[in-house]
């Protein structure tokens, strides 16, 4: 049978080791909460840049569209001012006839 003392012991023992098992517990969770903010800051920046350079190809794929449409814009005007022009240009021609005729 065990004393008084060393069941005062025992406890306090117990107790003590509680006390030490909760210090490590509290200990380990800092370290776990503290690992999570680095991994969640490093994983918020990773993504901060892969966000940035997504919109950086999406904008040049954007401007790259724009300007192959101004060309065909700017190449088919083009087009479109020389028919005019031909066709003005030919018109000059008869009506300098008519108006000669009109004059004779």
């Amino acid at each position: 049978m065990t004393t008084i003392s060393e069941a005062i012991t025992n406890i306090k023992k117990a107790e003590n080791d509680a006390d030490k098992l909760i210090e490590d517990a509290k200990v380990k969770s800092s370290e776990i909460i503290e690992e999570s903010t680095s991994k969640t800051s490093e994983n918020i920046e990773i993504s901060k840049e892969q966000a940035n350079s997504e919109a950086e190809k999406i904008l040049f794929e954007a401007e790259t569209n724009a300007k192959k449409e101004a060309y065909h814009i700017n190449h088919e005007t083009g087009e479109k001012v020389e028919q005019t022009k031909n066709k003005a240009t030919g018109m000059v021609d008869e009506a300098a006839e008519v108006i000669v005729k009109s004059i004779l």
